[in-house]
């Protein structure tokens, strides 16, 4: 049974202020309005507002059960990491659930390598698409 078109169980992340900043400060970001409450709000935010990669923290909770799916069959011991995509839709701003759902969009083979890729749609709770990421794993000399 192929594995391709299987999703997972939605994954819910609760945007807090000081995880923003702490990743804001882990990444080198100097923006203010990463950073500063007052700055964000004088541009109109309702609070701090998490950098754009800070999409990697919400949605891998929800990618990872799908690499670990023996169904799957991911090979951790010959994979290398392949790529991300992003594409960001409105802001994340502390406070915000963001509940992301992922799907295995692919898998397939060429020249002796396997290559799986995942989809993670996630949602802010007003149900804006806050982010949809592409994630591709490589398998090297798989069977």
């Amino acid at each position: 049974m192929s594995a391709v078109g299987k999703a997972y169980a939605p994954v819910t992340y609760a945007a807090g202020r000081e995880k923003v900043r702490e990743y804001a400060r882990a990444t080198g970001e100097t923006n203010p309005l990463y950073l500063d409450v007052d700055a964000a709000r004088q541009a109109g935010y309702a609070d701090v507002v998490a950098p754009p990669i800070f999409a990697c923290v919400y949605s891998a909770p929800a990618v990872t059960p799908g690499m670990f799916d023996p169904e799957v069959g991911v090979d951790f011991a010959r994979m290398v990491h392949g790529a991300q995509e992003f594409v960001w839709g409105p802001l994340v701003v502390a406070g915000d659930e963001v509940t992301t759902t992922a799907t295995v969009k692919d898998i397939s083979e060429r020249g002796g390598m396997r290559f799986f890729i995942f989809t993670a749609v996630s949602e802010n709770q007003r149900g804006e698409t806050v982010c949809t990421g592409t994630w591709t794993l490589i398998v090297r000399g798989s069977q």
